[in-house]
């Protein structure tokens, strides 16, 4: 097209224009016009139908048991919910006859048409499904796809898959079970410490009915607190964090306890290698109040007594209790009150009965106690109201506790001497949230939290003869609060925007923190089941743990930020792909994520908990002496494969991923990788249900070694630095006159072995009639007897005795625990 053809056209438009304006200026034709116009806009009116709203529960028939992320969809509208943690939906439809799809995994799928003429309250109890591993046929627009939600880097277990897989000594373990997803790392071989998007145990949020589980772990690390019979729903967020949560830089894992059955009385019980646990559930007031109670105790230190000397008494266990009640007051308001209360306790006690030698010298004889002990104890009482179809809250009161404590209680000649040491924390939180439908583009939800931390850092006792008692306590409080919104908005039919806004406050004397917290999630759908997401988050975290160890041992110390200790901050950028595909039976997700960290905190070298200038003054030093502050970056990217349905269902994970730390005051303030940095981790789980009467299982992992601080052995300190030949020590028993620089070349200067292993199940499954069943459960944990490094140990050779030309060697030495682990557990449901 030439200049002059622009001109030409450019010209006939203005004529056009002027023209039309000349025309419309016309009265007749101007009210001919308008009144066109008039009718169109009244015709248009009268075509459109009325939107209401349709909500109501989803519940389990039998049971009553709230469902969540159960699918509402209406297929000829191409629209559909799912509900949320208290099974409540809402659902804005025209006026008129729709045909309503209610369909879940493992349920029989409601098909259902209703007639929308007013507001309508619909609630629905969903069958489990009873067909002998016959598939509910769900059509793709009738179920929720990875490619049609906005959120990222979220994961979810079925609690029934939890009992599937192979575990340890037969103890089927949350946490343990989210190692087995990308982007969530174990710690020490059998730990069920974890590690998400190179964080560190203190940056992970773990939410039981709204009330934060501060120490997760049972047995220093080898079991988790949680009872898997007793949970309901587990959710694992690792990035694109939702504006309702807070608190923590790398991850929130929300865990709900199930309500109860409201019909009839049933239970569980279970025996395993190492311990036993128990579950009720059942009505108080049929239909109406329900209750659930579950319990699990060890019973090793029970078993070991008739082994031990009868002078000598020792032993260790753990247990937990479950409790809950809920109370239905109507359609629209219900009420919850959940607790829970675990310990695990260690003891010893050695006696010596005096005896008179009868030359004069009588000996009183000696009595050692000594005890280890921590656990934690959250109460939760919330209330839901439901104030329309698309208006719903929730209030929550909450408790949270966790303690520490060891103690040593010595006699010996008549002179006693009494060592206490405690550390813990006390949270007592308001919480109210609130759901808001719109319509069917728009899900808001705004909320308010308050919390009053009070810290005990370190509580100390000391009680020696003809010396002055110590008692010393060091208490921290301090108020933390937040404000959040966040909606999430379906612009177009591919494009849906997830945006939220926290503010959070926190408050320790007379210092004042401030944050405004963005988070902003979006998705693009290339076709109908694929889509491209993004997601970035800030986080702010204002209590910390003080780690030498890494993995979450009861020794670790819970602190607040003060006008010394900053609060610690990250922001996280990921990008990411969803697709489904074969009727929603399998989906692939594949995320690259970049995260950055200010203000971590660490132990400067040589701290310790339990560090004491002067144990007859007791003066002690203050924590805050203690750390270091630095910074931390992560970045990686992580990709899950995951079938869903039939009778084969499992998953394949893998994460590449990088994380690092660098301090002023550690390392020569060189960046260096983190003990958990890992490379590569791989995971593969199958569950396999030939029929109804077996389950077979099998996981393997596959995982880069983690790193350590380890001498440089041509650098030891010279021979006459270190005690006598002979003397049972390590190097670190060496005079402190040598320069640790001398031997230290760089922090987590070493990588361990690769670590690998294959775990094996099978369940034998017998039902008899009122539903009753019988559980047989083998496993096999570490089946090939892989000698995984558990920890590294260096040690120096001295030679022979009298050999003055013995050659002094230094050996790292490796150490593995968990061969070969066989294990059985027997359940019976009722």
């Amino acid at each position: 097209m030439n200049v002059l053809k622009i001109y030409r056209l450019i010209g006939l438009s203005v004529l056009c224009s002027t023209s039309v304006q000349a025309f419309t200026s016309l009265p007749l034709v101007s009210n001919v016009l308008s009144e066109g116009k008039l009718k169109s806009d009244k015709d248009n009116k009268e075509n459109k139908k009325q939107e209401y709203t349709v909500s109501g529960y989803i519940t389990e028939s039998g049971s009553g048991e709230n469902l969540f992320g159960v699918s509402v969809y209406v297929p000829e509208l191409r629209i559909g919910v799912t509900t949320n943690t208290y099974g409540f939906y809402s659902l804005t439809l025209p006026e008129g006859k729709h045909n309503l799809v209610i369909s879940y995994m493992g349920y029989a799928t409601i098909n259902k048409e209703i007639t929308i003429i007013n507001d309508t309250s619909l609630s629905f109890a969903l069958e489990t499904s009873v067909e002998s591993l016959e598939e509910v046929v769900v059509s793709a627009k009738e179920s929720i796809k990875e490619s049609k939600v906005t959120q990222m880097s979220k994961v979810q277990i079925d609690p029934a898959d939890i009992k599937d897989i192979p575990a340890l000594l037969g103890e089927k373990d949350v946490l343990k079970s989210l190692q087995l997803l990308p982007g969530i790392q174990g710690g020490s071989e059998g730990s069920s410490g974890f590690f998400v998007r190179g964080g560190t145990p203190d940056q992970n949020l773990i939410i039981l009915d709204d009330a934060v589980v501060y120490n997760s772990n049972h047995l220093f690390g080898f079991f988790s607190v949680f009872n898997g019979d007793a949970i309901k729903s587990i959710e694992a967020f690792k990035g694109g964090f939702p504006a309702r949560f807070g608190g923590r830089l790398s991850s929130v894992i929300k865990i709900d306890m199930k309500d109860g059955n409201k019909e009839k009385l049933s239970g569980k019980i279970n025996v395993g290698l190492i311990s036993s646990s128990l579950l009720l559930e059942g009505p108080i007031n049929k239909g109406k109040t329900s209750f659930i109670f579950s319990g699990r105790r060890t019973y090793a230190d029970i078993l070991a007594q008739p082994f031990l000397n009868k002078n000598s008494k020792g032993g260790y266990y753990f247990g937990d209790l479950n409790f809950k009640i809920h109370h239905v007051f109507g359609d629209k308001d219900k009420l919850y009150w959940s607790n829970y209360a675990g310990r695990d306790k260690f003891y010893s006690r050695d006696k010596q009965e005096g005896y008179d030698y009868g030359n004069g010298y009588v000996d009183s004889g000696y009595e050692d106690k000594a005890n280890l002990n921590w656990g934690n104890i959250t109460s939760t009482l919330r209330w839901n109201h439901q104030f329309n179809g698309k208006f719903f809250s929730n209030t929550s009161f909450i408790f949270s506790n966790y303690k520490f404590s060891v103690g040593l209680d010595e006699r010996y000649d008549n002179q006693k001497y009494i060592f206490k040491s405690s550390s813990g924390i006390n949270d007592y939180s308001l919480k109210s949230d609130y759901y808001y439908y719109p319509n069917n583009k728009h899900t808001v939800r705004f909320g308010l939290l308050g919390t009053m931390h009070k810290f005990t850092p370190q509580r100390v006792q000391i009680k020696e003869a003809e010396v002055p008692e110590v008692n010393t306590t060091q208490e921290l409080k301090s108020f933390e609060s937040a404000f959040y919104l966040e909606d999430d908005y379906k612009i177009t039919e591919r494009l849906n925007f997830s945006g939220g806004l926290r503010i959070s406050g926190f408050n320790y004397k007379a210092k004042n923190y401030f944050n405004i917290e963005p988070r902003i999630a979006m998705s693009y759908n290339l076709k109908s089941d694929m889509a491209l997401k993004a997601s970035y988050s800030k986080m702010n975290q204002y209590i910390h743990l003080l780690s030498s160890s890494g993995i979450g041992l009861p020794t670790d110390l819970w602190v607040s930020s003060t006008d010394q200790v900053k609060p610690q901050e990250s922001q996280q950028l990921a990008l990411g792909m969803a697709k489904d595909f074969l009727n929603n039976n399998y989906s692939c997700t594949l995320e690259g994520y970049y995260k950055k960290m200010d203000n971590v905190i660490a132990y400067k070298e040589g701290a310790s908990f339990l560090a004491l200038d002067n144990l007859e003054s007791g003066k002690s030093i203050d924590w805050q002496e203690n750390i270091t502050s630095g910074k931390g970056w992560a970045y990686g990217a992580e990709i899950l494969f995951r079938k869903k349905k039939g009778q084969l269902t499992g998953w394949l994970g893998y994460t590449l991923s990088w994380s690092e730390r660098q301090f002023e005051e550690l390392n020569f303030g060189r960046k260096f990788y983190d003990r958990y940095d890992r490379r590569h981790d791989i995971s593969l789980v199958g569950i396999y249900k030939p029929n109804p009467k077996i389950t077979l299982s099998a996981t393997w992992v596959l995982s880069t070694g983690n790193n350590y601080t380890l001498p440089n052995l041509q650098k030891l300190p010279p021979v006459d630095n270190f005690p006598i030949r002979g003397e049972e020590t390590s190097f670190y028993g060496a005079s402190a006159s040598f320069d640790p620089e001398s031997f230290i070349t760089q922090r987590n200067n070493f990588r361990a072995e690769t670590s690998h292993r294959l775990d094996l199940g099978i369940q034998f499954i017998k039902k008899k009639k009122k539903n009753r069943e019988r559980i047989w459960g083998f496993s096999l944990y570490n089946s090939y007897a892989r000698k995984n490094p558990f920890i590294y140990t260096v040690s120096r050779d001295w030679g022979e005795w009298n050999d003055p030309d013995a050659v002094i060697e230094n050996k790292l030495e490796r150490t593995s625990v968990l061969l070969l682990i066989p294990s059985f557990n027997y359940t019976f449901k009722f």
